[in-house]
């Protein structure tokens, strides 16, 4: 009996634990729904109005604007015109609501159907590392969007649904569809149907078709993977999913369906990238210095001048022989860039040979030896000797092979001669030479080997176009910048370029008699190429073998340096500073200056010594330090001489610069009468004085 009695007692006491945890699950689960109405009650208060949140930010923008104020390119976040829900095509939103949320209008902004079924695959595919998925709606998608971020977590998921009961709450469908549509990323750059509307068809979202509303409509499931722009096959196969959803949905018939050909739509070209890339790839970067503002949108305005960078970009494409690539940056007085060159074609080559490669600068690199010269007492009169020498084993020749005795330095820097180049790094000593680059802001590494002297360390464009424009200032330092300021958009100024006129690098007079040569090679020198009508002062540097030609100079407040030559450092055989290097300088400055007044340097131009021609750079094609030295700036064997250049046929744009070819007769004598009549004035030249030892 006892035993009898047991077993009747056990099921009472398991319906007790029964009944005991039915009611924990009830307390617990009216504990839970109050809880989420609490929770969604603080979230609804806190939650901003609509129109707040239709300004709020989808990321940080940045507009870049040239000089003229107009707007060069985009970068980050684009958008479009903001539309009304009244103004949305009524196929973008079905075709959204068919692929994303097809129970958006009846639940209150959680699916549970589709909470379940996300549940139930993750319990399929735990272990896998698979993500949760097809449990967002439309309205947690703009709450994530608007309030959270991407972050795959439970805290994040919870806070998610709370502000989705939320925002459901306080407003209607439409408004959230509005939000949505108008708020979500599609790739590209573009948030909004309006923004992705114009990026892809080329035209406002209130214009579009139904195949283009499915195109779209599928962006936002993967919108790197399904951007026209990068794969428009599978944007066209993602859009035929829509398309079956829609029909699915009910929202379009299969007849309608049937006659839709997604390959018939047209989609708008990619703008093409141009040269003035090279320019913001340089100036972007230096935001992160200037300003500290990580999420509103930003202006930047910037210093480029967009029809001086198309001259820029023609004169380079011009004038670079065949196989080579050429650089070209020019800036204003106070170092403004203007434009910025730094290839033939930037979407072929984004590398920016003006601001990153480093090559040999050859003679261009005599202005520190020479300006060392004149710090150190010389003048533009001072009388040297064009004579051989021999420095610790190294010793230099003139590309002619002829020396000129007794000229003044003056002659010598015009006919870039190089065995003057190394008596005077001799004499003022090469570290002065090195100190002097390092002053006027060359920041590669710089050897004090003799050779030096004739540009054998490698230099940027960028950096020896700054130096010449450090001479044009007078001797005050340039800094090349390409940012003016940046505001916010809605105009709160957050930087402002300040030009900085406190560090002289040099005297006055100094900068003077370097100007006062470099204006005597253009006007009858290695640079005779680069004239275009109004004083200009410059260099030309052609490195050995011609796998580099430079030509440097300023005029009328602009300063611009051109580099040309081989991406491998192969030799280009028609290559020289006076050549084709200044010639581009000549045809981006005849634009870049045409609307400046005309300034007269302080220094008049002063003829050099009658009796020398020029040297060969210009007129035989031979780089203009044709020293005795191997590809390293090594000292050749004795008698060792560089190999000679093919001779080529004239054509007519080389006349008076490769007079001494084997086809052509030689050059005039350039006695007195010849530059009294080619100049059209008379002089009378001083005897040249000797500096005192």
């Amino acid at each position: 009996m006892a035993r009898s009695g047991k077993s009747k007692g056990t099921p009472g006491k398991a319906r007790l634990w029964l009944m005991r945890a039915l009611k924990a699950g009830i307390v617990a689960a009216v504990a839970g729904i109050f809880a989420i109405i609490v929770a969604v009650v603080i979230a609804y208060q806190s939650l901003p109005s609509y129109e707040s949140l239709k300004s709020s930010p989808n990321g940080q923008m940045i507009r870049v604007h040239a000089a003229d104020g107009s707007v060069i390119v985009s970068l980050g976040p684009s958008f479009g015109r903001w539309l009304s829900y009244d103004q949305i095509p009524a196929v973008m939103v079905d075709a959204m609501v068919s692929t994303e949320d097809r129970r958006f209008y009846h639940h209150p902004g959680v699916d549970p159907i589709g909470m379940g079924r996300a549940a139930w695959v993750a319990l399929e595919n735990r272990g896998k590392g698979r993500r949760w998925q097809g449990a967002s709606t439309i309205t947690q998608q703009v709450t994530r969007n608007i309030f959270l971020n991407n972050s795959y977590s439970w805290g994040r998921k919870v806070r998610e649904v709370i502000l989705a009961l939320a925002l459901e709450r306080k407003f209607s469908k439409r408004q959230i569809l509005e939000l949505y549509l108008n708020k979500v990323y599609f790739g590209g750059g573009a948030y909004g149907i309006d923004a992705a509307s114009r990026k892809f068809f080329g035209h406002p979202a209130a214009a579009l078709s139904l195949p283009e509303a499915a195109i779209i409509a599928g962006l936002v499931k993967a919108p790197s993977s399904y951007s026209p722009t990068a794969d428009a096959e599978a944007a066209i196969g993602r859009a035929g999913v829509v398309l079956d959803l829609m029909q699915d949905n009910g929202v379009i018939s299969p007849a309608e369906r049937a006659a839709i050909d997604l390959n018939d739509v047209k989609m708008a070209p990619e703008p093409p990238q141009n040269s003035v890339r090279y320019f913001t790839d340089w100036a972007l970067p230096q935001l992160d210095i200037l300003v500290d503002e990580p999420n509103e949108p930003l202006e930047v305005y910037t210093t480029i001048d967009l029809g001086m960078q198309k001259a820029a970009t023609a004169a380079i494409q011009a004038n670079a022989p065949a196989g080579a690539q050429g650089a070209l940056v020019s800036v204003d007085r106070d170092g403004a860039v203007r434009a910025m060159v730094g290839g033939l074609d930037y979407v072929s080559s984004n590398y920016n040979r003006a601001t990153t490669a480093t090559r040999q600068p050859g003679s261009a690199w005599k202005i520190f030896v020479y300006m060392a010269a004149l710090e150190s007492g010389y003048t533009p009169d001072t009388g040297v000797t064009d004579s051989p020498v021999t420095i610790n084993g190294w010793s230099p020749r003139n590309s002619s092979g002829r020396y000129s005795g007794e000229i003044d330095i003056r002659t010598a820097f015009a006919y870039s001669i190089n065995t003057v180049a190394a008596k005077l790094g001799v004499e003022v000593g090469f570290p002065t030479v090195a100190d002097m680059a390092r002053r006027f802001g060359v920041t590669t590494p710089i050897n004090t080997h003799p050779s030096m002297v004739l540009g054998t360390s490698d230099v940027r464009l960028i950096d020896m176009t700054r130096a010449f424009a450090s001479i044009a200032r007078k001797g005050v330092a340039v800094t090349p910048y390409g940012i003016t300021k940046v505001t916010t958009a809605d105009g709160r100024l957050l930087y402002q370029h300040q030009d900085d006129t406190s560090r002289v690098l040099v005297a006055p007079w100094v900068a003077a008699g370097m100007t006062d040569l470099m204006q005597t090679a253009v006007s009858t020198g290695t640079g005779k190429a680069a004239q275009i009508g109004r004083p200009v002062a410059g260099k030309t540097g052609t490195t050995s073998s011609n796998k580099d030609g430079w030509f440097l100079g300023f005029s009328s407040g602009i300063t611009t340096g051109v580099w040309m030559g081989r991406d491998d450092a192969r030799a280009v055989g028609v290559l020289q500073g006076g050549r084709a290097p200044a010639r581009a300088f000549a045809d981006f400055m005849k634009v870049a200056v045409a609307r400046r007044p005309v300034e007269q340097f302080e220094t008049q131009v002063t003829l050099p010594e009658w009796q020398l021609e020029p040297d060969e750079e210009a007129y035989y094609g031979q780089p203009d330090n044709g020293l005795m030295v191997d590809e390293n700036g090594l000292p050749l064997d004795a008698g060792q001489q560089p190999p000679p250049l093919e001779e080529t046929e004239p054509s007519e744009e080389d006349e008076g610069m490769s007079q001494a070819r084997p086809v052509r007769p030689a050059p005039p004598r350039l006695d007195q009468q010849w530059i009294d009549q080619v100049l059209g004035r008379d002089r009378q030249r001083p005897p040249p004085q000797q500096q005192p030892r």
